[in-house]
């Protein structure tokens, strides 16, 4: 505890009071033009109380660092070499190329069977009855009877899908166009056929040739 806290208080109220008597009577020494050594006398007569100031107080300690870990250690700093690193800006690195990827396999369905070939139907028109009756020698042209002429007369029937004759032809004459006409108009009449049939069987034109000979019986 400071020395000024054990004086008594009612000596403070004194020794403040002996202080402005002081000072009154240095004031009125100091006007009515009072020796010095008067003011001296009286100044040490008076019972004044030196009052000392508390020392200051004392700084605490530091902190202790937290958990008791040391501070970490500076970093290391490592001197540059003086070899300079070798340059890789013209180098060039090779890459393998890999090998190509095989292309995908795709499967292909096998193909369908072919169908069967269809049977060929086409044939012929074919002569109904018997074409030796178509034109006979009583058929003969009188005026070419009267003259004896004969000959064989080549022709060719073109056959409608009905069956009838549609047109007459002369391949080879007898040498009397009488001869060859009358043979052509007996046929378109008399002649009857069953039609020729295409490939898949249906009916369709055709054509039938022959000859037939003019000959007078004698």
């Amino acid at each position: 505890m400071a020395y000024g806290d054990n004086v008594d208080p009612k000596n403070r109220v004194v020794a403040i009071v002996l202080v402005g008597l002081l000072t009154a009577v240095l004031g009125y020494g100091l006007v009515n033009g009072l020796n010095i050594s008067i003011v001296k006398k009286i100044a040490e007569k008076l019972d004044v109380v030196d009052v000392e100031e508390p020392p200051p107080p004392e700084e605490p300690p530091p902190p202790p660092p937290p958990d008791n870990k040391l501070p970490p250690p500076p970093p290391v700093v490592t001197p540059p070499s003086p070899i300079p690193p070798p340059s890789t800006a013209n180098q060039i690195q090779s890459v393998p190329t890999p090998p190509p990827a095989p292309p995908p396999q795709v499967y292909t369905p096998p193909a369908p069977p072919a169908p069967p070939p269809t049977p060929d139907m086409s044939k012929g028109a074919s002569p109904k009855g018997s074409p030796g009756r178509w034109v006979t020698n009583d058929d003969y042209p009188p005026s070419a009877q009267r003259q004896e002429r004969e000959g064989t007369t080549g022709f060719r029937l073109t056959i409608g899908t009905d069956g009838r004759p549609t047109g007459c032809s002369v391949t080879s004459s007898s040498g009397h166009s009488d001869l060859d006409d009358a043979a052509c108009k007996l046929l378109m009449r008399r002649a009857k056929f069953a039609p020729a049939v295409d490939r898949n069987g249906n009916p369709t034109t055709g054509s039938w040739s022959s000859r037939f000979t003019w000959k007078i019986d004698r």
